[in-house]
Parts: structure tokens; sequence; C-alpha cells
């Protein structure tokens, strides 16, 4: 498989230095650009609209055009973090969203969503909305997509992560009693119909355990390139 650009869109409220080990273990395994959508505190306080969300596909779509211009497949592939998976579900569509069309399906052919919540019982609109539009691997005949989910055992993880589990679990799938990352269950980050990977051991972010999906040891797990 021949290597190409990656781009990574980051989850709500999570500082980008928190990607950087990511970046760096990708360049090196890749030798090809690594970048990441830039997204601020307040950027992602905007999400709770349209047009915040607008704001960050904006740039994601500047990137990728400039990565696929540079790419020696003409594609890149996409990366994302807990919202950010959700997000870049809607950027592949070509239907208009915002006043805008991002048909990001013309740059990049493989999408991997970390942590995602895909699916839940008390969405957001703008969550609801992606999945009654393009529920699960909607664009499969374009895109690889590939859905990582973390499974943590109930001794394993940061404090926050057994306090938080179980009342965001219930938020998400209506269940308490689920495997998950210490945010979002299993369920809920395997995406129908994409290619399912599932990792024990592994939290949602940092702040929820030693080990979560941009560890470079678990990115080694989960990548495909």
């Amino acid at each position: 498989m021949v290597a190409q650009p990656v781009l990574i869109l980051g989850g709500f409220l999570i500082g980008e230095e928190a990607y950087q080990p990511m970046c760096r273990w990708l360049q090196e395994r890749t030798q090809q650009p690594v970048d990441l959508v830039s997204a601020s505190r307040f950027d992602w306080l905007l999400t709770s609209w349209s047009f915040g969300w607008a704001r960050l596909l904006d740039r994601a779509a500047r990137q990728a055009q400039a990565l696929a211009e540079r790419s020696p497949t003409g594609k890149i592939t996409l990366i994302g973090h807990s919202s950010g998976g959700v997000m870049l579900r809607l950027f592949l569509a070509d239907e208009p969203f915002a006043g805008r069309r991002y048909n990001g399906k013309r740059w990049a052919d493989r999408l991997y969503t970390l942590g995602s919540p895909h699916t839940a019982v008390r969405a957001t609109p703008l969550r609801q909305m992606v999945d009654r539009r393009y529920p699960g691997a909607w664009f499969a005949d374009a895109v690889h997509y590939i859905a990582v989910a973390g499974e943590l055992a109930p001794e394993q993880g940061a404090p926050l992560s057994r306090r938080m589990g179980p009342r965001s679990y219930q938020a998400i799938a209506g269940r308490t009693d689920l495997a998950g990352d210490g945010l979002v269950p299993v369920p809920s980050a395997l995406l129908q119909g994409a290619e399912p990977i599932t990792l024990a051991g592994v939290a949602h972010g940092g702040a929820f355990g030693e080990r979560w999906y941009g560890s470079p040891a678990v990115v080694e797990q989960w990548w495909r390139g």
C-alpha cells in the first residue's frame, strides 16, 4: 500500500499538544505530511451550532486539498478522534451544509474514527443529523472506514473514567453495563459497516487513562497504513 498524507481532526476541548505524539509516529511511519486541524477551546465551544462545525470543516477542506495535491496517490487519510470522527463523516458528503458543499471524499479515501460517539440515545442535534443523513459507512464505495473503540476493564483507567464512564454510557447508549473507553461505549464507537477494531485497555483520552488512542504504542495497534 502506498503511503499518503494524513489529516487529523481532534476531539472536543482537547488541546492540540495531546496529538503531537501521534503526529510524530505517523510521520515516521508514512514519511508523508501529517497535519492537524487547528481548533481552540473557543472553536469547540461554538460547535453547538452549525456555523461552529463549518468553521472547523472549512479549515479541514483547505488542508485536505493542499495535502491531496502533494500526495503520491492523489488522496489522503482522515483521522477523527471523538467528536472529530463524527464531523468528518459529514465532511465526506457532497450535500449542502451551512452553505457549503465539502465533498471530502474527492480528497480522502480512508477515514479512521477513534472513540467517536456515532450513535446515541441523547445525541446533539448535529450528531443526530449526521447519523440520519449518512448512517453507518455511507460512502463505503469510495472511502474505507475504520472505527476504533477502546475497552477498559473496571480496574483500568484513571479515576475520571471510573467516575464518568457509567454516567456517559447511560447518556449515550441508555445502559451502564457496557464496555467502553471511559467516555464512549464500544457499540457507539463501532460504526456499522466500518472495519471494526476494539482495543483492550485503551482509554478515550489522556485524562481517562495512560494508554489512549493517541499513544504511539496504541496507534501502532490500529494503524493500517
